[in-house]
């Protein structure tokens, strides 16, 4: 299992929880479907698949989570031209205008009557804490669903001390100089061929480039009408690909040759064994990614946290 995109936040304080502890909070607001008139059920699930009971997976000091979030697909406009057929239905019968009170009322049945009968969906959401790095790492490039992860896992173990982090350069500038002048690309990172530039007040015109040389003379000319880079595609050190924004939120994350075949030499052959192996190699690859992608922007600004703490 590798996460495709990185929610980072920065723990405040230090992380007194373990994995059995942990385990035992999670399993209080255990996963149940949906009931006859729920619009929507969540809870905490075994990242290891529906046949594990274990809700916390952890090695390397890492331990990972995974929700699952089921909701009736039940649309608006289903529910308004039901209501709407409805009143018209009275308004014929007993020639009068339906009011808005009555209105509500009508929306009450009818949703009465047809959210037992509605298809649900659901949505899987995993993350990991870094306990020796105190980080929060959700597989998630939204971040309303990353805010609302953080939320979810707050209720259930009482105490979530984390926010965004906060570095001492800003990225936007950081990552503009790379495509502005090559040789401040730091060595051990390759640029992709694909970025978004946007004005700096973020007002103004936004430039998604794909499939270009980002070192090419067209994008220069973009540089200096006074665009940055705030999204930029990049591999680093031959073993992971991935998009990184001026909010330090990683996408599409990927890891390559060189990861792919230590994974097939590992040899593990239970679907458990290859889960374990994979979070142990993802989990030291990410914290060797994720510090090293914070000295590029001159490490974290630490009174930044203390005011916050």
């Amino acid at each position: 299992m590798w996460f495709k995109n990185l929610h980072i936040f920065r723990f405040l304080k230090p992380i007194q929880i373990n994995a059995e502890e942990l385990n035992e909070k999670l399993s209080q607001i255990n996963f149940y479907p949906c009931g006859k008139m729920d619009m929507e059920s969540v809870g905490w699930v075994s990242p290891l698949g529906s046949n594990n009971d274990s809700l916390v997976h952890s090695a390397n000091n890492c331990f990972v989570v995974t929700t699952r979030l089921e909701e009736k697909i039940l649309p608006a406009s289903v529910i308004r031209e039901f209501v709407n057929e409805k009143a018209e239905e009275i308004e014929m019968q007993q020639m009068r205008k339906v009011g808005r009170k009555e209105k509500n009322n009508i929306r009450e049945e009818v949703l009465h009557d047809l959210v037992p009968r509605a298809f649900s969906r659901s949505n899987y959401l995993s993350a990991y804490i870094d306990a020796t790095n105190a980080w929060l790492i959700i597989d998630t490039p939204n971040r309303k669903k990353a805010e609302s992860f953080a939320s979810f896992l707050r209720q259930t173990i009482g105490s979530l001390p984390v926010t965004s982090p906060k570095m001492q350069k800003l990225p936007a500038q950081v990552m503009t100089q790379w495509l502005v002048n090559e040789s401040e690309c730091p060595p051990d990172f390759e640029l992709g061929n694909a970025c978004i530039l946007s004005d700096k007040d973020h007002e103004g015109a936004i430039v998604n480039c794909k499939r270009q040389d980002l070192l090419a003379e067209e994008m220069q000319g973009h540089l200096e009408a006074d665009k940055q880079v705030t999204r930029v595609a990049l591999e680093w050190q031959d073993r992971l690909s991935f998009t990184l924004d001026d909010e330090l939120v990683i996408r599409q994350l990927k890891p390559l040759d060189l990861i792919d075949s230590e994974r097939d030499e590992s040899g593990e052959e239970t679907p458990e064994q290859r889960f374990d192996s994979d979070f142990a190699m993802m989990t030291l690859e990410l914290a060797n990614l994720i510090k090293r992608i914070f000295e590029l922007f001159g490490g974290e600004d630490t009174a930044y946290y203390d005011k916050k703490g």
